[in-house]
């Protein structure tokens, strides 16, 4: 059954139920309390009653400096609402890990942004290394992914899409928010991630709601394709996609054939014209709340609770 561990600034925690027990341990990043897995399984046996997780300030459990990578529309669901038809080629980008910030911090939104979205993603932590060229099947899985975060892929809409800016769009301080658990999986959890439902609602409405089973590429393919051109470390995080929901959709067919024949200045003002009457863009005061777990709870990733503020 898998391990959820919590980061504080006083250290790490073995999460049971709603109280937390002391990891014993030096590590200080999360590759390193990887490498300490020993210490992780004494803290969770303890009989020591613990402290209330209430009580703690959870920190991201996956620490930075590392590598933060993310899959663009990886659920059918996501697809339609973004208007792909057909098969649609995997494509990865990467988001500055200066972007990671705590499951309970406010998002940021900056002053030039006007159009800002969420994405609930399950995060995949890696546990060794993934050189270039590995060939990663289903039933290696356990042997690369150490466990798994709750993560919100923030996107500032209008820098995404008038610039084909993803690295800028979805980098800026506070738009990785992540945690508050990093699950740490046995070998028998990882055929419980198709069950792994996501939610996410803002101001208690919801928003997104679905499961993995609508996932186009799941993560062994993910990890396999990625090594083509990427490594990976111990420690770092990849972003498995966003299931329908998000604030932005595409156009209607006859209007996006219409903006097709417009310059491109004008064909985005005509686009956030109609974006601007869209009231599901997040705004400063909104609360977002997001879920990731299976239907019994074997695998319950926490809760995120993180407001919305302009910035200053």
């Amino acid at each position: 059954m898998s391990t959820n561990v919590l980061r504080t600034a006083d250290g790490w925690w073995a999460v049971r139920n709603e109280r937390a027990v002391r990891i014993e341990t030096k590590a200080v990043t999360t590759a390193a309390l990887l490498a300490d897995r020993a210490a992780v399984r004494e803290a969770a046996a303890s009989t020591d009653s613990g402290t209330p997780v209430a009580d703690l300030v959870a920190l991201p459990p996956v620490t930075t400096p590392c590598r933060v990578v993310a899959q663009m529309v990886n659920y059918r669901s996501h697809a339609k609402d973004s208007g792909f038809t057909g098969d649609i080629p995997p494509t990865f980008f990467r988001k500055a890990s200066g972007s990671v910030s705590g499951p309970h911090d406010t998002i940021v939104r900056p002053a030039h942004v006007n159009f800002l979205d969420y994405e609930v993603e399950l995060g995949l932590v890696m546990g060794a290394p993934l050189p270039v060229g590995t060939v990663v099947e289903e039933r290696d899985l356990p042997s690369y992914v150490a466990g798994l975060v709750l993560t919100n892929d923030v996107s500032a809409r209008d820098v995404q899409l008038t610039k084909t800016q993803f690295y800028e769009s979805k980098s800026y301080p506070t738009f990785t928010p992540t945690g508050p658990y990093l699950a740490l999986l046995e070998p028998d959890d990882f055929a419980r991630l198709i069950d792994l439902r996501l939610r996410l609602n803002v101001n208690g409405v919801p928003r997104q709601d679905r499961t993995l089973a609508d996932m186009i590429v799941r993560p062994a393919q993910a990890l396999t394709l990625l090594a083509r051109f990427q490594t990976l470390d111990p420690g770092d995080l990849l972003l498995t996609g966003t299931p329908g929901g998000t604030a932005l959709k595409a156009p209607p067919k006859a209007a996006e054939k219409i903006a097709a024949l417009l310059p491109p200045a004008l064909k985005w003002k005509a686009f956030f014209k109609g974006q601007a009457k869209n009231p599901k863009y997040l705004h400063s005061g909104d609360l977002i709340t997001a879920t990731i777990a299976t239907p019994d709870g074997r695998i319950d990733l926490g809760e995120q609770r993180t407001p919305v503020t302009d910035a200053v």
